[in-house]
Parts: structure tokens; sequence; C-alpha cells
């Protein structure tokens, strides 16, 4: 006999609103920062061997690969820990009106984006 149940919905069915995107992307960040922990023990290895394996590192990460992977890094830890503070606000009982929700999930993507690129225009030399 067959079940006759309601199936769960799926990502099909809903709408895709803010604070689902959010979430989405506050996982997936999460999941690139414990990767890039495994790039960052590596690249502290090999500094610390020195000689070939601090030359192939540096090589590595100067590449434009490199520079693209650090970049995504830096984005994903900017943005977690932004979502972060979001959270331990709402933990605290703040924002949860859904107008607030909204504006503090723009601005959390807006801040993501203006510190990423102030911490790369630093870190590039960027004059004052």
């Amino acid at each position: 006999m067959a079940n006759q149940r309601p199936l769960s919905p799926h990502l099909q069915v809903y709408r895709w609103q803010i604070t689902m995107v959010m979430s989405i992307l506050h996982r997936v960040s999460g999941m690139v920062l414990t990767v890039g922990a495994f790039a960052l023990a590596w690249w502290l290895m090999a500094m610390a061997t020195g000689g070939e394996s601090a030359l192939r590192a540096a090589e590595c990460l100067a590449s434009p690969w490199g520079k693209l992977l650090l970049f995504g890094f830096s984005l994903a830890l900017v943005y977690h820990l932004l979502n972060g503070i979001r959270h331990l606000l709402w933990d605290a009982g703040w924002g949860f009106e859904i107008p607030e929700v909204y504006k503090s999930g723009y601005a959390v993507a807006a801040l993501t984006v203006v510190f990423t690129v102030l911490i790369w225009w630093a870190a590039l030399g960027g004059n004052a």
C-alpha cells in the first residue's frame, strides 16, 4: 500500500528570499573556511620547512589561481564573520522584525564586499 502522506517541499517550491540565500551562503562559507584552514596548515608547514617547499608554496599562492583562491577565502572569512555577528545579535533578541532582517541581510552582503575589497587594497599596497 502506497504512503499517502504529502511530500516535503523542495527548493523548487520555495521562492528565493534573502534569508534563505544568507543561510545557504553561511553554510557554504563555513565549508570554504574549513578547506582554507587545511590550506593554511599546508602553507605554514611549507614555510616552517623552508627551502624548496617554501618556494613552491609562495609560487603557488602568487599565481593567478592562488590569488583567486586567497580572495575567495578572504571573502568567505569576512562574510562568515559578519553574518555570525548578525546571528549573535539575533541570539540577543535584536533584529527579528522582518524589515530589520532584510536590512541586516543586505548590510552584511554590502559590508562583505566593501571590507574584502579594503583588505585586498591594503594587502596589495594601496596608497592612503
